[in-house]
C-alpha cells in the first residue's frame, strides 16, 4: 500500500493528503463505502452538513474499531446556517457522533448573504474551545479571503477549492498558499470529465498507470489536498495507490497545461444556495 504523506497546516496539525471524499455518496450507502475506504487504507474522511450523510460517517468510524486519533475527519457549515454556526456545528457533532472534527470548513462564502465573516468569528470560538482541532474555508476566491482576514483573528487553515486539470483556480490557490493556507481539492477528477483527454490517457499508458492515477498524482505533486469519491472498493484501492506514483516535472507541465476554465460546480462569486 502506498503512504500516504501527510500536510502540516498552519497551526501545527496533520492532515493525510490523499483522503476520501462523501459528496453525492448516498446517506443509506454512506456507512458501507467509508467502512471500505477505512478498509482500504484511508485515514482521512470528508464530509458535510449539506451532504446529509454525517451519520453514515460516523457509524463507519465507530464499526472500524480504529482509535480516533488515527483518522482525520472534515465537515462542512451549511450556508443558510451561516447566522447559527454554533448550533449547527452542534448538530453536525451529533450526527457524527464525535467528541470533536478534525477541520470545520465554512462550505461557501454566499457573497450576497453577507455573513461569512460572523460566521468566521463563530469557528474562530469552536476552535478555542476544543471542538475542531482546525477551521478553514471552501470556495473562497481571493476577495472572499481579503474580506475575511480584514476581521479575523486566525488564519484559515484550509482553503477548498475545485480544482482539476481543466480548472485550477490559479488566482485562488496563489492566493490562499501566500497567505499561508493549505489547498485541498474537491471534484480533482472534474466529476470525469478530465479522465479521456489525450494527454492524461496518453501518460497514462507511458507509466501503467490509470487516468484518475495521473491526475492524483499531478495533485499531489504539487503538494495540493485531494479527496476523490468513488463508492467502488478497487477504485478506492486504485486512488490510493497514487501516491506512490511520481511525475517528473514534464508531466506536471503537460497536465498543467489543460487548463481551460471548466467549471464543473457553482461559482463561488454567485453562489447563494442555502444547502438547507
Amino acid at each position: 500500500m502506498a503512504q500516504v504523506p501527510d500536510v502540516v497546516l498552519n497551526n501545527g496539525v496533520s492532515i493525510p493528503q490523499l483522503g476520501f471524499g462523501v459528496f453525492q455518496v448516498l446517506p443509506g450507502e454512506t456507512q458501507q463505502a467509508v467502512e471500505a475506504a477505512l478498509e482500504s487504507g484511508y485515514r482521512h474522511i470528508d464530509t458535510a452538513a449539506a451532504y446529509r450523510n454525517e451519520a453514515g460517517v460516523g457509524a463507519a468510524i465507530r464499526v472500524s474499531g480504529l482509535p480516533r486519533e488515527e483518522l482525520f475527519v472534515t465537515t462542512k457549515l451549511r450556508n443558510g446556517e451561516q447566522h447559527a454556526a454554533r448550533s449547527a456545528f452542534d448538530a453536525s457533532l451529533a450526527q457524527l457522533r464525535l467528541d470533536y472534527v478534525d477541520l470545520y470548513l465554512i462550505h461557501w462564502p454566499v457573497p450576497s448573504q453577507g455573513r461569512y465573516v460572523e460566521a468566521w468569528k463563530e469557528l474562530e470560538k469552536i476552535q478555542s474551545d476544543g471542538g475542531a482541532r482546525a477551521i478553514g474555508v471552501s470556495n473562497f476566491l481571493p476577495e472572499h479571503l481579503e474580506t475575511l482576514l480584514a476581521d479575523a483573528r486566525t488564519t484559515p487553515a484550509v482553503n477548498q477549492l475545485e480544482i482539476h486539470p481543466s480548472l485550477q483556480q490559479a488566482a485562488a490557490v496563489d492566493k490562499s498558499r501566500a497567505l499561508g493556507m493549505a489547498v485541498e481539492a474537491y471534484s480533482p477528477l472534474g466529476q470525469g470529465v478530465d479522465l479521456d483527454h489525450p494527454v492524461i490517457t496518453s501518460l497514462a499508458e507511458r507509466r501503467g498507470a490509470t487516468p484518475a492515477q495521473i491526475i492524483l498524482a499531478w495533485h499531489l505533486s504539487q503538494g495540493t489536498i485531494v479527496i476523490p469519491k468513488t463508492v467502488n472498493q478497487a477504485r478506492m484501492a486504485e486512488n490510493l495507490a497514487s501516491a506512490g506514483i511520481t511525475l517528473t516535472a514534464e508531466d506536471v507541465a503537460a497536465v498543467s497545461a489543460l487548463e481551460a476554465g471548466n467549471r464543473v460546480g457553482a461559482d463561488p462569486a454567485t453562489a447563494a444556495f442555502t444547502q438547507l
